[in-house]
């Protein structure tokens, strides 16, 4: 039995998200407390909320949660939840220390329509797994070092990394659980894959 733990920081969307990766051999638990989410085989960081709020619900412990995914504990942060394993964002002036996985920081989209509202193409910098996903998002991730990018969206007149990853740890800026059958079924190939490599 694989026991996924995700981190409930007052996110919205939870209901969705587990019902997308529920199994019969998996159990979900949510947690407030990061640290009880990471004594599951994988730990989910949500995607929808403020970068301030999600910090600040971690109670200081980014530090704790950088040290295990670096050490290979497998997680996987959707949207909010990928831009909270970088460094900063822009979005929490102030409060803004993310877990610091992947070095960059997090930047307003700037497009003439903002937020990215809907389903957008997908640009591997491999072979395809996914060709679109829903994307809700105002704020995108820009890393430092541009091979831990495993694929591009390009919103309107601006091309951000959409999918990332370094150690055990994958970040993916659309909703997969709100992207059809197809999304269900890659995020929950993403959770088989990097449970197979910690």
């Amino acid at each position: 039995m694989t026991h996924i733990g995700i981190f409930d920081y007052g996110a919205g969307n939870l209901h969705s998200l587990v019902k997308a990766i529920e199994g019969a051999d998996r159990s979900v638990s949510v947690d407030t407390d990061i640290r009880l989410s990471l004594k599951g085989d994988i730990l989910i960081l949500p995607g929808v909320g403020a970068f301030g709020a999600a910090v600040a619900a971690m109670r200081g412990a980014q530090g704790y949660v950088r040290s295990a995914l670096a050490d290979g504990r497998p997680c996987l942060g959707v949207c909010l939840g990928m831009q909270m394993l970088f460094d900063s964002s822009e979005e929490a002036p102030g409060s803004n220390v993310g877990i610091g996985l992947i070095p960059g920081r997090v930047m307003r989209l700037l497009t003439p329509k903002v937020p990215h509202m809907g389903w957008n193409e997908i640009e591997w910098v491999g072979s395809a797994k996914l060709p679109a996903a829903y994307f809700a998002n105002a704020y995108v991730c820009e890393p430092d070092d541009v091979s831990s990018v495993l694929a591009w969206t390009t919103h309107q007149n601006r091309r951000f990394a959409s999918v990332v990853r370094t150690a055990n740890t994958v970040g993916v800026q659309f909703h997969p659980e709100k992207s059809s059958v197809a999304g269900r079924s890659f995020v929950n190939g993403v959770i088989d894959e990097i449970l197979q490599c910690k």
